[in-house]
């Protein structure tokens, strides 16, 4: 039995399958991710900050961020993890020389190159577009590419001299098992530093404390001593000699 055109139908015609799951487009998401902020989706624009799981954030958007306490608040998965500005890191970044984004023709369109990028590696000179992977150090910010960290290898900054330890190195825009990584580690430190935190508090108090009973012994041992020698009878004194009896 045919159709109304006299044409038998194929059997994929008659059976529908699953449909086909959408595909995010890999170059896009990395553009993303690189060139705009993980909370507004906004161009990245200096500053730019990040945090300790590698997003890159503008640092304004992350104050807008934490000022806004009112209930109808939307908490932002990509920076749910941000409580004050001590969370994020302010990046010390290198330009690009060679960066021609929001460059402006003659006519007034806007161009802007998402294939180029606007800084790069201060020691190789990669670009930081995504397709090569970048760091910064977490005591000092600078940026630098994954490769020049492991070709030239050192125990102090290559831009700034300030030295690091391997943890302090935070990868950017890493991939999940990076990204979990990082979180464990930055769940590490939070708890060292709060019972560090506790550790000295309770080495104030014990000190406040000792300090408060050596004035109160030293208070009551002249109490005593005051009390003593105010209560002290008199010796009577000698009989005159030569006075008759």
């Amino acid at each position: 039995m045919g159709c109304d055109g006299g044409t038998i139908p194929k059997r994929h015609e008659l059976v529908k399958g699953p449909k086909k799951v959408e595909q995010v487009d890999k170059n896009a998401a990395l553009i993303a991710r690189w060139n705009y902020c993980a909370i507004s989706q906004r161009p990245l624009r200096k500053p730019i900050v990040a945090c300790e799981l590698g997003r890159l954030y503008n640092k304004d958007v992350v104050i807008e961020y934490l000022l806004d306490t009112s209930p109808e608040k939307c908490i932002i998965e990509t920076a749910a993890h941000i409580k004050n500005l001590k969370d994020v890191k302010e990046l010390n970044l290198t330009d690009n020389p060679a960066w021609k984004g929001d460059k402006v023709n003659t006519k007034g369109d806007k161009y802007e190159d998402l294939q180029g990028a606007a800084f790069i590696c201060p020691v190789v000179g990669l670009e930081m577009n995504g397709r090569q992977k970048f760091c910064y150090l977490r005591d000092c910010g600078c940026v630098f590419s994954e490769r020049a960290m492991k070709e030239i290898k050192t125990e102090v900054c290559h831009k700034c001299g300030k030295p690091f330890k391997e943890d302090d190195v935070i990868i950017l825009n890493g991939n999940k098992e990076e990204i979990a990584d990082l979180q464990r580690k930055m769940e590490e430190r939070k708890l060292k530093a709060k019972l560090l935190k506790k550790a000295k508090k309770s080495k104030a108090i014990e000190s406040c404390v000792k300090s408060a009973r050596t004035e109160a012994n030293a208070l009551s041992s002249s109490s005593s001593s005051t009390s003593t020698t105010g209560g002290k009878a008199e010796k009577p004194g000698k009989p005159v000699s030569g006075i008759a009896k």
